[in-house]
């Protein structure tokens, strides 16, 4: 099936053409140097209750503080740009339980690490097609 022939002129079509590759920042580079001084100060200093940055909630104080949205991908590419990477929280949860997590340990991990086994037949095999010796 062929396509239709559009009359429009080329003019119109220029505005669709790429102005080159992508890739801008939302924020000035004033602003990227404001959000890294923001995020030094720490997520307590905007009211969260941790010390972890999540990508959510840098995206908020961006949002919050300089009127812009980022998704949360672009929030990522963001902060790698400005020198910021993914970390391991360096001390343990306030509210983690030795007691709960060693009970798990013994209790729940050795029934899910291993599948269960069915108990050996005497006489060798289970099938129902082909009993064993006997």
């Amino acid at each position: 099936m062929p396509l239709p022939l559009l009359r429009e002129p080329a003019a119109d079509w220029e505005a669709l053409l790429s102005k080159g590759p992508g890739g801008n920042s939302y924020l000035s580079a004033e602003q990227e140097r404001e959000l890294d001084d923001l995020l030094r100060a720490g997520p307590t200093a905007y009211g969260w209750e941790d010390q972890r940055w999540t990508l959510a909630r840098v995206g908020v104080l961006i949002e919050e503080r300089f009127k812009v949205t980022y998704e949360i991908s672009g929030v990522w590419r963001l902060l790698d740009r400005l020198g910021w990477s993914w970390q391991v929280p360096k001390v343990r949860a306030v509210e983690r339980n030795e007691e709960a997590i060693a009970a798990w340990r013994a209790e729940t991990w050795p029934a899910a690490s291993h599948p269960r086994r069915s108990p050996k037949v005497e006489g060798g095999s289970v099938s129902r097609t082909r009993p064993g010796p006997g």
